[in-house]
């Protein structure tokens, strides 16, 4: 599966990039496949280990915030490995063709 999510935190102004880092950094740590940019971050594995990835994630931040908001997009689709990579290379290919 790929899960997009983003883990905003409440309460703590309007300067939130270091708590995102927190949550960015467990992402990176957990060894999945992975990417952050402007408003997500995505992840691909086993449901249960993106999941307990994402969980691990908002706790880093609800470790200094006082409330956490969380939005996530999953695509699950069992036996699709690589889907970071090869969705974006079909678009890609697509584009390409004209």
């Amino acid at each position: 599966m790929i899960v997009a999510f983003s883990v905003t935190p409440l309460g703590v102004g309007e300067e939130v990039g270091a708590y995102v880092a927190d949550a960015v950094r467990v992402v990176r740590e957990s060894g999945l496949p992975h990417r952050t940019d402007a408003m997500f971050t995505t992840v691909e594995g086993e449901w249960d280990e993106v999941m307990s990835v994402i969980k691990r994630a908002v706790a880093a931040v609800e470790a200094r915030a006082p409330r956490v908001s969380v939005v996530m997009k999953a695509d699950i689709r069992p036996g699709v490995t690589d889907g970071l990579t090869s969705k974006v290379e079909t678009v890609e290919r697509h584009l390409a063709a004209g």
